[in-house]
């Protein structure tokens, strides 16, 4: 199988990654913050590990502003329901995720409000205006995604969060698409609440998240229970990042996500982005020219893009030739609205979806060299007659055969 489904999750993962869990599971694991045995005390340590690298990966202050959650999801959550309140306002971009948007959906039977901004594809002064423009005296927060996960477009987060500032609005990031694959420093940045999954560009398995905070202490909550310390009050202790990881954490997902941050940091996020990017722009020079291939967005580039690019065959359902992909050629893309309704419909895609291509650090050029050449003669397999689908095919194979040699 060629495996293009790395925005929903990353395969495969680094063996170093693979070797933590199996560590975790076979020689430390015991609950870590619960038994004072050196077992307990070996799996307590591997958290505390994991979330000091995780502190520095992404400039937090310190490791207690590091919480470890379920996913990115769980993170949002944990911030909108611990945040907001009846007569609150928020601002959102017309990108977000569902992550984002239902959880405020829910809240807006409590009184909360929100407005969605909309991004201008390649004009950050436009989008940074959007988002000015859409706040209000009783804007408490700004939400925004740093890569979209339909698009791969990339928000200007840090001049949406330097003008938040100077209102006094606290900005949210969803780093799910950008976490590993970007450099993100929230003490630089200045960013209030950095909310990512690590089964994606941090390569760590499922089950292990973060949420990054040094606020955290203001939040309600809405889980509480054990936590391995002040056992003896009702009370859920107030203090970082206890407050928020009642009950017995994942483990092995959490050995796993320190791998993943390491084998991430031995890369660098530079060489990571940098490769995606090749491969998409090398997939968007074989597939733009094919008149029946529908592109959305501008050529994949370092300064605007993260590793996603979506398309459409003309007249065809993205489901139909996502599953012509999968079972003619063994390509896993993703189809559909990719839970981002909001994304779709700044396109007007929210009836068709998209075909999702999203490449890994371990995606080939020859991956993408199969994947264009099954995109192009599906459409010729389709639509043409014998002798037409004949030509068609050889010159389709001569123009691959120039453009592999100019390059």
């Amino acid at each position: 199988m060629i495996y293009l489904d790395n925005s929903a999750t990353t395969f495969p993962k680094p063996q170093i990654v693979r070797r933590a869990m199996n560590e975790a599971v076979s020689q430390y694991g015991a609950n870590p913050g619960r038994s004072g045995h050196n077992m307990a005390i070996r799996a307590s340590e591997e958290m505390y590990r994991c979330r000091t690298l995780a502190a520095g990966f992404f400039g937090a202050e310190s490791p207690d502003n590091v919480v470890f959650t379920l996913n990115c999801t769980h993170a949002v959550n944990i911030v909108l329901k611990g945040l907001l309140h009846k007569g609150d306002h928020v601002v959102i971009s017309d990108m977000e995720h569902n992550a984002v948007v239902r959880p405020l959906h829910a809240l807006k039977e409590r009184g909360v409000s929100y407005t969605i901004a909309k991004v201008s594809v390649g004009d950050p002064e436009e989008t940074l205006a959007s988002f000015r423009n859409a706040l209000r005296d009783n804007t408490k927060l700004v939400v925004c995604t740093h890569v979209s996960n339909v698009w791969g477009i990339r928000l200007p987060i840090e001049r949406i969060t330097a003008m938040c500032h100077q209102y006094g609005i606290e900005v949210l990031v969803d780093a799910s698409q950008s976490a590993g694959v970007l450099p993100i420093n929230i003490g630089e940045v200045g960013i209030d609440y950095l909310c990512t999954a690590g089964h994606k560009g941090l390569y760590s398995p499922m089950g292990a998240g973060l949420l990054i905070t040094s606020k955290g202490e203001v939040l309600h909550t809405f889980i509480e229970g054990g936590t391995g310390s002040n056992s003896a009050i009702f009370e859920q202790p107030g203090i970082m990042p206890d407050r928020f990881e009642s009950g017995t954490q994942n483990l092995p997902a959490i050995a796993g996500l320190r791998a993943g941050i390491e084998f991430v940091t031995s890369v660098t996020p530079e060489k990571i982005h940098l490769h995606e990017i090749m491969l998409l722009d090398n997939l968007y020079d074989r597939i733009h020219d094919n008149k029946n291939v529908i592109l959305y967005t501008p050529r994949p580039g370092i300064r605007n893009s993260g590793g996603v690019l979506s398309f459409n065959i003309k007249d065809t359902d993205s489901e139909t030739a996502a599953e012509y992909l999968n079972t003619r050629y063994g390509i896993a893309v993703r189809a559909g609205l990719h839970c981002a309704p909001l994304a779709h419909k700044h396109f007007g895609t929210e009836e068709q979806g998209t075909v999702r291509v999203s490449p890994s650090y371990f995606t080939s050029i020859r991956d993408i060299t199969i994947l264009s050449q099954a995109i192009n003669s599906w459409f010729i397999t389709e639509f043409c007659g014998v002798n037409e689908r004949t030509e068609g095919m050889e010159r389709y194979r001569i123009r691959v055969k120039k453009k592999s040699s100019s390059r």
